[in-house]
């Protein structure tokens, strides 16, 4: 008799309206990090350059088996990382082809043969008298033609 007792204290005890208003509530955040879910992936894919409806949809129909396999399949950078890596590459390249140089009075880069900043007209070099060929400021003699100036 206890027993029964027993038994029906924990039926009520687990009928009572808190329980259910749990359950809804439980219910509610797993459907709002669902959706938020289906968010995110839309979001990155877009990032990413992928198909962002397509996985979107895959997410919301397959919900956390989805996300795994966007996971797995999602391409592996950003597009802004890729467009700012070439940028780096680019701007490497240009330092090492040796081709330019800073001008010293405003800092903007110019070639190696220039004789004047085209920026703020300070004289870079001097121009030889035997052969034009530009001159660094100091050199008292032309490497190229030998004649002195």
């Amino acid at each position: 008799m206890d027993i029964l007792k027993y038994v029906n204290n924990v039926i009520a005890f687990f009928t009572n309206p808190i329980w259910k208003y749990m359950l809804y509530g439980i219910i509610f955040m797993l459907i709002i990090i669902w959706l938020s879910f289906v968010y995110w992936t839309y979001r990155d894919a877009r990032l990413r350059n992928a198909p962002a409806p397509f996985w979107a949809i895959i997410v919301f129909i397959f919900n956390y088996i989805g996300l795994i396999l966007y996971l797995i399949l999602r391409p592996p950078e950003f597009i802004d990382d890729v467009v700012e890596r070439d940028l780096e590459i680019r701007k490497t390249e240009q330092l090492l082809d040796g081709n330019s140089v800073k001008c010293p009075a405003c800092g903007k880069e110019t070639k190696e043969d220039f004789l004047i900043c085209p920026y703020c007209r300070k004289k870079l070099k001097n121009s030889c008298v035997g052969c034009s060929k530009p001159l660094n400021l100091d050199w008292k003699i032309c490497p190229y033609c030998k004649s002195s100036r």
